[in-house]
């Protein structure tokens, strides 16, 4: 099975990320996480990128807040699948990060979830290995099919005490 590659501009998006991992875990999807700033270190994270594919990675998950430009820098070098989250921010709430993750320019497109949205993007990046994997394509299937449940029986809770 491919590999999920993580990578988060900084260490503060760790909250996050622990979304994302724990999707992956759930699903026994090998990954990687890694901390690389599109700004601070642009030679790693381009480095990372140019290599991810033949190191065996199938999609690639890039958190970052505030310009956001992590997952354009990362999708300028590869052209694995990348799931851009941008990350909430003191001073523009996330917004800043939103708008910059996903404005990519027409030929380097990054899929974008919502602000902080670390689960999604697990499970969009699951999905997309899922494409060519039954098994995984089966668990995601379960998956949904006990998420159906639960809000059932959440209902069914609701109706007996009203």
């Amino acid at each position: 099975m491919k590999k999920i590659g993580i990578i988060m501009g900084s260490d503060s998006d760790l909250p996050i990320i622990e979304k994302a991992v724990g999707v992956l875990r759930d699903l026994d999807i090998p990954f990687e996480v890694h901390v690389y700033s599109a700004h601070r270190t642009p030679e790693e994270a381009r480095d990372w990128a140019l290599s991810a594919r033949e190191n065996g990675f199938g999609a690639i998950i890039a958190a970052a807040g505030m310009a956001a430009h992590l997952a354009g820098a990362i999708a300028a070098n590869t052209t694995l699948p990348v799931i851009g989250i941008p990350c909430k921010s003191a001073a523009l709430d996330g917004m800043d990060a939103l708008l910059s993750t996903v404005m990519m320019p027409s030929g380097i497109p990054v899929a974008t979830v919502a602000i902080d949205g670390g689960k999604n993007a697990a499970l969009l990046a699951a999905e997309i290995l899922a494409v060519s994997d039954a098994e995984l394509a089966q668990k995601l299937d379960a998956k949904r099919k006990a998420e159906a449940e639960a809000v059932l029986a959440k209902d069914a809770k609701i109706l007996e005490r009203l």
